[in-house]
């Protein structure tokens, strides 16, 4: 038999938690003295506490966990609260994945401030092109808004232009313009080359457009997209310098997209017009 001070100890919790559980009648202890009122435990309720303290780290309600313990939800509806947490977990691994992977673009920014240079940087008269598109709306510009929109996009164009018969006559092409709306939302645009009349394409969702053609300040990013903040921002800066101003947000246009993200090519085409003397 422990004290609650030993048990709490073994059990790597708080007295006062114990207390809690004993209150909220989760955790009873053994036996409790009637005339000091001093909590006892067993080591078998170890097993108990044990128990308790992994549903609550996994997300689980005081009170789910005392309905799991005394078996008052059954094995499938457990399973599917076990899968509904794994989901949600996995889910907040990627929004912290995707908030490093901006802190570390954010850092990589600032380190190279004055720094990286603005020698790749070329202006172009970028051609009329004709792309396939889904269109989809991002919360906002930054990273982790556009990869949630603009990945499914991309998943769900290219089968569904196989199944159309039709295939890709050059790069992916994705771009973006403020939402009609506003409210700081983006229309995204995941495309590719196409060689197909302009047009819906049948119920696919998809439009074949004719981009027309236009003045471009143009860089190559390599990496993910993730961390394409120090190349947009060179990018900038160079436009600002050399007595150029933005008509417009840049496309992005793949010129080499492996499977491992790092690896990526991308050319960023940004318009541009001759600012006044």
């Amino acid at each position: 038999m422990f004290t609650i001070g030993d048990f709490a100890r073994y059990g790597r919790v708080s007295a006062r938690m114990l207390r809690h559980y004993d209150e909220i009648g989760l955790l009873h202890p053994d036996r409790t003295d009637p005339s000091t009122g001093y909590r006892y435990y067993g080591a078998a309720q170890l097993a108990r506490l044990n128990r308790i303290i992994a549903l609550k780290d996994l997300g689980f309600t005081l009170q789910q966990v005392g309905a799991v313990l005394d078996e008052a939800v059954g094995p499938e509806e457990l399973r599917g609260m076990l899968r509904l947490r794994r989901t949600e977990l996995e889910a907040a691994m990627a929004a912290a994945a995707a908030r490093l992977a901006q802190v570390e673009a954010r850092l990589r920014s600032i380190e190279s401030e004055g720094r990286m240079s603005t020698n790749d940087v070329v202006i172009k008269k970028v051609a009329a092109v004709r792309v396939a598109e889904l269109t989809g709306v991002a919360g906002g510009y930054e990273p982790r808004d556009i990869t949630p929109v603009i990945a499914p996009l991309y998943d769900r164009l290219f089968p569904l232009l196989g199944e159309a018969g039709i295939s890709p006559a050059g790069p992916g092409i994705a771009r973006y313009e403020d939402a009609p709306d506003g409210g700081g939302k983006v229309v995204v645009h995941a495309g590719v080359t196409v060689s197909a009349p302009v047009g819906p394409l049948g119920d696919t969702g998809i439009t074949v457009v004719e981009l027309p053609p236009f003045e471009a300040a143009t860089v190559v990013h390599r990496g993910s997209m993730d961390g394409v903040l120090p190349t947009s921002q060179t990018l900038a800066r160079w436009i600002d310098a050399n007595g150029y101003r933005s008509a417009g947000y840049a496309r992005e246009i793949s010129l080499e997209c492996p499977p491992d993200r790092e690896q990526w090519v991308t050319e960023l085409q940004e318009p541009v017009v001759r600012v006044s003397a």
